[in-house]
């Protein structure tokens, strides 16, 4: 028998939302509630228990400094290969500096254990999801982004990366202006085929 309730666990689920910086409050989040998203992100599964995440959490004036660097790095490469675009090098100077915190979400490889990446990726995701919940929790408003320079072999040192990482992500916190819309599925019943 469960210890846990149920409702309040099913519940959490259909409650998970992202949430952009334009319904973020200005109101900081607390470092304490950040390190939790952390730890349960820890407790995600791994295969071969290789723990693949790597996260490198920026506030207060990390949050200039990471937004000069994805500017500048965006910019370079994309000047560089002819698709640089003006208005989302403006969002990547100017959104970390409304959000409380980002967490930059690395994949560690670990080719000596012989998992193939696309393994190690769905790891990973399962630890954002567990920040994801978590944030849900304690009423934290938050959203992954897996665009801008998150792609960019350029950027990978700036977060500790090596050549054989990944970089995810990012994912931006904020504290939300008002409620949570409700969310919206269509019926499982239309994506599962039961065998009996």
């Amino acid at each position: 028998m469960s210890n846990f309730d149920t409702a309040q666990f099913n519940e959490l689920i259909h409650s998970r939302r992202s949430v952009y910086t334009r319904d973020y409050s200005g109101e900081r989040v607390d470092d304490a509630i950040v390190l939790q998203m952390l730890e349960n992100a820890n407790w995600a599964p791994s295969h071969k228990l290789t723990e693949p995440w790597r996260f490198v959490v920026f506030t207060n004036d990390g949050l200039k400094k990471l937004a000069d660097f994805q500017s500048a790095c965006y910019k370079q490469v994309t000047t560089s290969n002819g698709t640089f675009d003006k208005k989302k090098w403006e969002g990547l100077k100017t959104k970390p500096l409304e959000c409380s915190h980002i967490i930059a979400i690395g994949m560690k490889r670990h080719a000596e254990k012989g998992l193939p990446e696309w393994e190690e990726l769905g790891a990973v995701f399962c630890a954002i999801e567990n920040m994801y919940l978590t944030a849900t929790v304690y009423g934290v408003g938050c959203y992954l982004s897996t665009g801008g320079i998150t792609n960019f072999e350029e950027a990978k040192e700036f977060f500790g990366l090596e050549k054989s990482d990944r970089l995810v992500g990012f994912m931006h916190l904020g504290v939300p202006k008002n409620a949570l819309p409700l969310g919206r599925r269509k019926s499982t019943e239309e994506k599962v085929t039961w065998i009996r």
